[in-house]
C-alpha cells in the first residue's frame, strides 16, 4: 500500500469531507516525503545529527501544521535561547506548533514513537521518549541534563497531560532537575488555539476520553485555526530548590496564558 493510500485509509474518506481530507493528504504526503528525504540526506536514520537537526525539525513542523489548516503566529518573537523549554499542553497539534518556533528537541511520551507515519520521523528528529508511570523520570532528567550540557535544547510539557487550554494544570517538576543539574535556564512559552470567530477553539484540544482518530478527523474537518505562541521571561535555577522553580514556573505560565488570551481572544468570549 502506498503512503498516500495509507493516509487516505486512516482518514476514511467520504463524499462530505473528501475535498478537505484530500488537501490534508496532499499536505501530509509532501511533509512526510520531505522529512524522510531530509533524514536520508543527513543520515539521521542511523544517528540523528543533533547539531543541524533543529532547522529541519522547524521546517517539518511548519509544513505539518499547515497541512492540518493551522497557522502558527508568534505574538512576540520567540528567542533562540539554549535552555530547557517548557510549554503548556493542549493537543497532539502542540508538537508541530511548538516545533515550528522552538530550536529544541522534544521530550514525549513513549506512545508517540508508535504512532503511524509520524512516529519514525519523531525518532530520527532526536525525540527523547519517556514511559508514563514507569518511574524513570530521574533517568530521563539525567539524559536531558546531558543533552543540555552538550549544547542541545529540549522542549517538554510539565503538565504531563493535555487540557482544554483555558488554564495551566498543576505542573510536575521532576524533570526541572535537568535544568538545575546542567545549570541552564528554563524558557517557558504558552500557546492557545483560536478559531475564526476569535474564540478559544474547542476542536483542537485533545483531552479526556476522545480517541486520536476522532481528534484527527475533527481538526481536519473543522474550520481554520490560528495557533498563537507567546514566549515568557526565562527562569534561572541558581540558588533555588526544585519546588521553588516549579512554583515560579506554574505562576509564570498561568499569568502568561492569561496575558496571551487577553491579547488574541475576542473579549466577547
Amino acid at each position: 500500500m502506498s503512503l498516500k493510500s495509507k493516509i487516505e485509509d486512516t482518514l476514511k474518506f467520504n463524499a462530505k469531507n473528501g475535498i478537505k481530507r484530500s488537501k490534508t493528504v496532499v499536505g501530509l504526503v509532501d511533509t512526510v516525503i520531505g522529512g524522510y528525504r531530509a533524514a536520508t540526506k543527513i543520515d539521521a536514520w542511523r544517528e540523528p545529527p543533533r547539531e543541524i537537526l533543529p532547522k529541519y525539525i522547524q521546517t517539518l513542523c511548519r509544513k505539518s501544521a499547515r497541512a492540518f489548516g493551522v497557522e502558527v503566529v508568534e505574538v512576540e518573537p520567540v528567542p533562540k535561547t539554549h535552555a530547557l523549554w517548557a510549554s503548556n499542553h493542549i493537543s497532539w497539534m502542540d508538537i508541530p506548533v511548538v516545533g515550528s518556533v522552538s530550536p529544541a528537541f522534544f521530550l514525549s511520551k513513549a506512545e508517540v514513537a508508535e504512532m503511524p507515519i509520524m512516529g519514525p520521523l519523531a525518532k530520527v528528529a532526536g525525540t527523547l521518549f519517556i514511559k508514563r508511570g514507569s518511574g524513570d523520570a530521574g533517568s530521563v532528567a539525567s539524559q536531558m541534563a546531558t543533552f543540555l550540557k552538550q549544547g542541545y535544547s529540549i522542549v517538554f510539557f510539565p503538565e504531563a497531560t493535555t487540557t482544554d487550554g483555558h488554564k495551566i494544570k498543576k505542573l510536575h517538576g521532576k524533570l526541572i532537575q535537568a535544568a538545575m543539574d546542567a545549570n541552564k535556564p528554563i524558557q517557558p512559552i504558552v500557546i492557545c488555539y483560536v478559531n475564526e470567530k476569535g474564540e478559544l477553539d474547542d476542536v483542537v484540544p485533545y483531552y479526556g476520553g476522545i480517541k486520536l482518530k476522532d481528534s484527527l478527523f475533527n481538526v481536519i474537518d473543522g474550520s481554520r485555526v490560528t495557533a498563537y505562541v507567546l514566549p515568557l521571561q526565562p527562569l534561572y535555577p541558581e540558588d533555588k530548590s526544585r519546588d521553588q522553580l516549579t512554583t515560579e514556573l506554574q505562576q509564570r505560565m498561568q499569568a502568561g496564558l492569561e496575558e496571551l488570551h487577553s491579547r488574541v481572544v475576542s473579549s466577547k468570549q
